[in-house]
């Protein structure tokens, strides 16, 4: 009897085990997959910052933010002025962070991806 109900206090601490191994990874896995799309969420924002600056002057604005896909897009940009010779350049550098919309810093849902880049026109 005895046996008994060792074998069975065995059994459920090894199911609990199970469980929130099981569920380690399903926390793990649905994180890398928001980390893909907000690094996609960045790429694209990066695009359309990309797309603005086409033939600026400057950076206007110089922060912008929108949504997409439930991420948050921030747009920061800096622009700097350099004479070459005769020849005048802009170089902008752009920031995007795509952040996870309604995630606390902190919390097991928030994801944040930045890519930065320097454009030369």
């Amino acid at each position: 009897m005895i046996s008994a109900i060792f074998v069975l206090l065995v059994f459920v601490a090894l199911g609990a085990f199970m469980l929130t191994f099981s569920s380690g990874q399903q926390i793990t896995s649905s994180q890398d997959i928001q980390g893909s799309r907000a690094l996609a969420a960045a790429r694209s924002g990066m695009q359309w910052a990309i797309a603005r600056l086409n033939g600026a002057a400057d950076c206007t604005p110089a922060v912008a933010g929108f949504s997409l896909e439930g991420f948050a897009i921030n747009v920061q940009c800096e622009v700097n002025n350099y004479t070459e010779g005769v020849d005048a350049r802009r170089i902008f550098r752009v920031t995007v962070t795509a952040s996870s919309s309604g995630s606390a810093v902190g919390s097991v849902g928030y994801i944040e991806r930045q890519v930065s880049s320097f454009i030369e026109f």
